[in-house]
């Protein structure tokens, strides 16, 4: 990768590419904002396996999630994974109850393992479990800002999931997230007035230095793929 400015990092989801004007920026720090069952680990698999299939490697770390069952994963979604785990993919479990270690392999550890692997993308599924580290808001929001100042300084562009506050299935669990990345993807449930049927949606809230699509799209999670509609409309 050259680095250029301009430069797109697609996610592989054809239509989430388009509602982001070809891809993500490259070097960008972006999160996925959903409540459970959206599939924000699903558009995270699929935006590190693009980056594989590309020829670029990628380290996919979990604070929630085994990484055998990451593995498994990809593999029901009949995606090569052997030809790829410990070469050009590194799948890394964290355990965030263990605040020190959590804290010092986030913070030191990971600019280290970026480097040695030259990944050019990162996921962290979920920063809201690092966040939830903190008891102590302005804590929290200081350690938050320390990490996504640290990760401008890495060549990768960098993924991170966090789940909804409960009661409100438009912001971060702690409502920190969206105003630190570049880019934010919500992922909703969207009911008609008349209760038939929940359609799940996406929606660019949030793209620094880009032109986005501001429409809410449907999608759609498939055993291979994501699909985003983008020329769809969820009423």
């Amino acid at each position: 990768m050259t680095g250029d400015l301009d430069e797109r990092v697609q996610f592989g989801i054809e239509g989430l590419d388009a509602m982001l004007g070809g891809g993500l920026l490259h070097r960008s720090i972006c999160a996925i904002v959903g409540t459970y069952g959206t599939g924000k680990t699903t558009f995270a698999l699929q935006f590190v396996y693009e980056g594989l299939a590309r020829g670029e490697k990628a380290i996919f770390i979990s604070l929630d999630e085994r990484a055998e069952m990451i593995h498994d994963d990809i593999r029901r979604k009949g995606w090569d994974l052997d030809g790829y785990l410990g070469t050009s993919l590194y799948v890394v479990k964290l355990d965030p109850t263990d605040f020190t270690v959590a804290i010092n392999q986030i913070r030191d550890e990971l600019p280290r393992l970026i480097r040695n692997v030259g990944a050019t993308r990162v996921v962290i599924d979920p920063i809201s479990l690092f966040e939830g580290i903190f008891t102590d808001d302005a804590k929290r929001r200081q350690e938050l800002y320390r990490f996504v100042e640290m990760m401008r300084d890495e060549s990768c562009t960098l993924l991170l999931t966090s789940e909804t506050l409960q009661n409100n299935p438009y912001a971060s669990k702690y409502s920190l997230v969206e105003y630190m990345v570049d880019t934010v993807i919500l992922l909703r449930y969207i009911r008609p007035s008349d209760l038939s049927e929940v359609h799940p949606a996406a929606e660019v809230v949030k793209m620094r230095g880009s032109n986005h699509s501001r429409e809410i799209k449907p999608y759609e999670i498939l055993k291979d793929r994501v699909q985003v509609y983008s020329e769809a409309n969820v009423f």
